[in-house]
């Protein structure tokens, strides 16, 4: 397989349990680990000599850190200057997975997310996953499938995921019932979710595959359905989102209430 996986570490623990799923989800794709420090002049300091014996020290830890975890990864580490969404949506380019933590050192206390996790799930230019505080658990990899063009990417995205973890998917699609043109119903639905996933079966002939279609609200469902998942995958925005928006509603609910690591998609420029 091979390929990059790249990581945000701020010294946060919130950044050190995404360094440990970075250097596994790594380890999975016998890809390599890059940890990357953001670091932004303060106000007034632009001519201040800067000591960067600190700085390399926290990139340096992050790194030496998820050796020992995985010793046959090939980890490396920097410190870059600049605010962490620009710089790691530049570091996103040659990535296949960007990691991130759900809140960062500079984060509000009872802020559920950060600032930094929501932007780059907008910017970035390859899938973000988005890891929580929470124990990993060992359900499946639940995938919303909407039909939208995003959400293609997102179903593709999880097949990858779940074989590379051994694990079931769990296709769900919600829908409302009050909310569709006349003349269609849950047979329309199971119809769409059933086509979404077809072509994948043949490519990923070992992925057990579970179907659901459900009636309620879609955040509710999505929410509902996370508490026994490893993993949620969204796409970046689904069907009835407002043209030129980056970030659906239906994906951030999910990055602030989901109870299991999220990872958002994008289609690539």
């Amino acid at each position: 397989m091979g390929g990059l996986v790249v990581v945000g570490a701020d010294g946060s623990s919130s950044s050190d349990g995404a360094v440990v799923a970075a250097a596994r989800e790594a380890q999975r794709r016998r890809a390599r680990l890059h940890v990357v420090h953001a670091f932004s002049w303060p106000v007034g300091a632009l001519y201040a000599p800067l000591d960067p014996g600190p700085l390399d020290s926290l990139a340096h830890d992050a790194a030496q850190h998820a050796r020992s975890i995985v010793p046959d990864v090939e980890v490396t580490h920097s410190v870059m200057i600049g605010g962490a969404v620009s710089v790691l949506a530049a570091e996103s380019r040659a990535a296949d997975l960007l990691v991130v933590g759900r809140r960062g050192s500079g984060g509000f206390v009872g802020m559920l997310l950060g600032s930094t996790a929501v932007s780059l799930a907008a910017h970035s230019h390859c899938p973000v996953l988005v890891v929580r505080d929470e124990p990993n658990r060992d359900g499946p990899v639940v995938v919303a499938v909407d039909g939208s063009a995003e959400g293609e990417g997102a179903i593709e995205f999880a097949f990858a995921e779940a074989a590379l973890r051994d694990t079931e998917i769990l296709a769900v699609h919600a829908w409302l019932p009050d909310h569709v043109p006349p003349g269609t119903g849950v047979e329309s639905a199971e119809r769409l979710l059933a086509q979404a996933v077809a072509g994948r079966r043949e490519r990923y002939p070992d992925v057990e595959v579970r179907q659901e279609v459900l009636s309620g609200e879609p955040r509710e469902v999505l929410i509902d359905a996370s508490k026994d998942a490893r993993m949620l995958v969204v796409g970046a925005r689904g069907r009835g989102g407002f043209t030129g928006m980056l970030l659906g509603s239906v994906s951030q609910a999910m990055l602030h209430h989901a109870h299991c690591p999220v990872a958002v998609v994008r289609r690539r420029n």
